[in-house]
């Protein structure tokens, strides 16, 4: 009995220990969308879900990460235009290993390159990327089964107290540059191309006034190019193959971004005020103001209520739209 005892005891304490290097977090929302029509369109009604869930197993300065991405969606008779469609399913979004040799980094797999004020978010399979620090001078270079045309060597450094990085690429370049100046920050990112007028640079200055913050950033594209991506400006990461998550705002070639946040807590509630304008192609213009309320519940959960006004340079096409959106992270 008690060889039986101390066999369960260090059964408990292996599988205990195979438990700990393996770690899940996620994420998981639903929003409910009612979009005001002012030309003949339908109204529409409609709720979407969304959930992630992120797996790492650790293994001393290694990790293998597994990034799963579920969505749906139910019309039903809730579609003003009649319609009944669904949709639901999960991917696997990101799966990568990380790890070390000496002093160099290494990251291999599949995962997001992430959004920025400029371009769309992607993932390319097979990519291999390494990193590592010489003094006070940051090198990278990534690269992925596509070849060479996808090969990208980074430097990067401290200058004056300007954080600074270059990224030579195939196609062109990415230089960055931030620091803060009389308690202001100051963000540079710009996106050079070898190809003619396809350059895009973008500026950011954001600050804090008593309780109230401020934010101003500007996007501006040459003319045979367009600003995409998905972040506090706009979504307009218009190259997205899902439907159900395509950009909200499609731009076209040579049209600028203007925006202007305002940010402050009332009553426990964080209210923030956005005016974006769209502009640059002559009868393309397009501003939206955007109302955002957001306020943690004592149920674990954030309830987040956006209004979103859309003067479009068609009246016919301007809209008014209101998303109240459940989220929790765990």
């Amino acid at each position: 009995m008690k060889k039986q005892l101390i066999a369960a005891a260090v059964a408990a304490t292996v599988s205990a220990a195979a438990l700990a290097d393996i770690s899940i977090t996620g994420a998981a929302q639903v929003n409910y969308t009612n979009v005001d029509n002012a030309g003949a369109t339908p109204d529409t009604n409609k709720f979407t879900q969304e959930t992630s869930l992120k797996i790492v197993g650790k293994s001393g300065d290694t990790e293998v990460v597994i990034g799963l991405g579920g969505s749906g969606f139910d019309a039903g008779s809730n579609d003003d235009t009649g319609a009944s469609t669904s949709d639901a399913r999960v991917n696997v979004e990101d799966l990568y290993m990380t790890t070390k040799i000496g002093d160099v980094s290494i990251k291999s797999g599949a995962w997001d390159n992430g959004n920025n004020e400029l371009r769309a978010s992607g993932r390319n399979a097979g990519k291999f990327q390494a990193t590592t620090s010489v003094g006070a001078i940051n090198l990278g270079f990534l690269t992925s089964s596509a070849g060479a045309s996808a090969e990208e060597f980074t430097v990067g450094t401290s200058l004056g107290g300007v954080d600074v990085s270059f990224t030579q690429k195939n196609s062109g370049e990415t230089v960055k540059a931030s620091t803060t100046m009389g308690g202001v920050s100051v963000k540079y990112l710009g996106l050079p191309s070898d190809s003619t007028t396809s350059d895009k640079s973008y500026v950011e200055l954001s600050t804090k006034v008593g309780d109230l913050g401020i934010k101003v950033g500007q996007a501006k594209a040459d003319a045979s190019v367009a600003i995409e991506g998905d972040t506090w400006m706009g979504d307009f990461e218009t190259n997205r193959s899902d439907a159900d998550t395509g950009g909200a705002y499609d731009l076209v070639d040579g049209q600028d971004v203007t925006s202007v946040e305002l940010s402050t807590v009332v009553a426990g509630n964080t209210v923030k005020f956005r005016n974006t304008q769209i502009d640059g192609v002559s009868g393309a213009d397009t501003d939206f103001n955007k109302f955002i309320v957001t306020r943690q519940l004592t149920s674990g959960a954030t309830f987040e209520a956006t209004y979103t006004a859309l003067d479009s340079a068609t009246d016919s096409e301007d809209t008014d739209t209101l998303d109240l959106e459940l989220r929790v992270n765990f």
